[in-house]
């Protein structure tokens, strides 16, 4: 006997799961709701669309609901809103703009996806120029805004992924932009050292951050900062981050967990029978933390409802979880990061290591290379990888993508230098970045090195260790430490007798490969010597503490 399959929501896990339904069951009745007016939209490329990147709104539509029909004998019912839940009934209260009806149903999906969170502000209420970003009608209103005012200057507040790529697209129309981030740095879910070379790009295009500070009012034509400071502003996005919508699924009795998202079990379905939730709406077990978290990403979004339709169907899959990985572009700089960052791991009190290497996105000899900072979270111990971070001009995808599928796949640092990544000149080096942060996890691993990070420095020579620093004269003149001793690595054999064998050392060069040979042999000769990870390079982007 065919079943109904109701399913509140479209877009990634509504649309994933219904179309996933019709392959697996031709002769189920599937009905898709959708308060607003489009059930397949591609939310991911609003920012490209109101810059101008996108050219055309209509490439925005992922897919018309008279094509799901045609293709798909799905029932789509657009500008539909779904306002209560009958679990004792099996049924649904609808409203649109012309009735209120009830449909039954045996299963029902939720998939109500996230909504804006909407700071408490003063005067953003009465803002007729504040805006959120999180669908078409929201990329509508913007653009219309933007096209019938003069918008000369801009304020966005929060500097997470929507923020930067919403800051980028706005100067390009060559609005004035300013991003007001109440955290000490932008991309908050990255740690801060794989953030600040993003920070740069963005002032050396012209854009203005306020960092540590909130706006606790506005005006028509201006911000407030608790600071007391004020910034003129033609108009505000609003991107302090997101959360669950699930007020529907609240009123109807279903367990709710970690700020307010839904429950479910392995098998997707919520605490009542029969209900099941996908997507940015659910609690999503964090499967290197075993812990529950929310990842509000497209792709997750998108396997949770092909897998929850697989459920329905009675193939054997089940909910593992995900790990969280994400990417950013700001302008030349790309930011990527899959798994925990290395200030969750510290606040979890994992049993950690920390590994910065500087490494070319491809071969050097070949033209157009350009580094990238990459940044490797790992249990030394066992292998395990926590999490990574890499940022860059171009490249970055790549690696971030390898290490996902590493940890996805339960691999360790001790795999990664077997891996066989795919190599020519254009595209990469004969040992890839992924391979050689893998080699130099194991050196920590197994005891060949020890590192220290560049905010424990300070401490470092607080406790009378003595920074010497291994790179050439002519690099010390452009920056250096306080107090370092310089010995260049290439004559440090010939010179170990002007060194203290009772003093401990932190070897330092410009990114940390020749500081890495120095302490080598440092350590051969029997000195108590620590490689600075990241070296003067990293340390001097986020400190100026400890510089001459």
């Amino acid at each position: 006997m065919s079943k109904k399959y109701l399913i509140i929501g479209g877009v990634a896990g509504g649309m994933s799961a219904a179309t996933r339904l019709r392959r697996l069951q031709e002769d189920a009745e599937i009905i898709v709701f959708e308060k607003g007016p489009y059930v397949s939209f591609a939310n991911c490329g609003l920012p490209y669309y109101i810059g101008g990147e996108i050219d055309q709104r209509e490439k925005l539509i992922v897919q018309h609901s008279e094509a799901l029909k045609k293709r798909f004998n799905l029932d789509i019912r657009e500008n539909s809103e779904v306002i209560e839940i009958r679990p004792n009934s099996h049924e649904i209260l609808v409203s649109t703009d012309k009735k209120v009806y009830t449909e039954k149903y045996d299963q029902l999906i939720l998939s109500t996806g996230a909504k804006p969170v909407i700071p408490k502000i003063e005067g953003l209420k009465e803002a007729e120029n504040a805006f959120t970003l999180r669908n078409i009608p929201d990329a509508d209103q913007i653009t219309a805004y933007l096209n019938t005012h003069k918008v000369k200057s801009a304020v966005i507040l929060g500097a997470g992924f929507i923020g930067i790529e919403m800051a980028e697209n706005l100067e390009k129309r060559g609005i004035k932009v300013t991003i007001i981030e109440r955290s000490n740095h932008i991309l908050p879910t990255l740690d801060p050292e794989m953030a600040i070379d993003v920070q740069t790009e963005l002032e050396n295009n012209g854009l203005t951050l306020v960092l540590g500070h909130s706006v606790v009012n506005v005006s028509k034509d201006r911000v407030y900062l608790d600071d007391k400071n004020e910034i003129s502003s033609d108009l505000i996005l609003l991107s302090t981050g997101i959360q669950p919508e699930t007020p529907l699924a609240k009123r109807a009795g279903v367990a709710l967990g970690l700020h307010d998202a839904i429950l479910v079990d392995e098998n997707y379905e919520t605490s009542i029978q029969d209900i099941f939730a996908v997507g940015d709406a659910i609690v999503v077990n964090n499967q290197i933390s075993n812990q529950d978290s929310l990842i509000s990403l497209a792709s997750p979004a998108n396997r949770q409802g092909r897998q929850v339709a697989d459920v329905l169907s009675g193939l054997p899959l089940k909910n593992k979880g995900s790990i969280g990985t994400a990417i950013v572009r700001a302008f030349n700089s790309v930011a990527a990061s899959t798994g925990l960052s290395e200030k969750t791991v510290q606040n979890l009190g994992l049993h950690h290591k920390v590994i910065h290497i500087t490494a070319n996105d491809h071969a050097g000899y070949y033209p157009n290379h350009h580094a990238m900072l990459l940044k490797l979270i790992f249990n030394p111990e066992t292998g395990e990888i926590f999490g990574a971070q890499a940022v860059g001009k171009s490249g970055v995808d790549k690696r971030i993508d390898v290490l996902s599928t590493a940890i996805k796949a339960g691999l360790t640092i001790f795999d990664l230098p077997e891996l066989e990544l795919s190599y020519a000149p254009p595209f990469g080096s004969a040992k890839d970045p992924v391979n050689m942060i893998g080699y130099a996890a194991m050196n920590l691993s197994m005891g060949l090195s020890d590192n220290l990070q560049w905010h424990e420095l300070a401490q470092a020579i607080a406790n009378k260790k003595q920074i010497l620093d291994v790179r050439n004269p002519s690099e010390i003149k452009k920056g250096a430490f306080k107090n370092a001793i310089n010995i260049p690595l290439d004559e440090l054999r010939q010179r170990l007798h002007e060194l203290n064998q009772n003093q401990a050392y932190i070897v330092s060069c410009q990114s940390g490969l020749r500081s890495y040979q120095a302490e080598r042999i440092l350590k051969a000769a029997g000195f108590i010597v620590q490689n600075l990870d990241g070296a003067y390079g990293l340390y001097s982007k986020m400190s100026t503490e400890l510089l001459a």
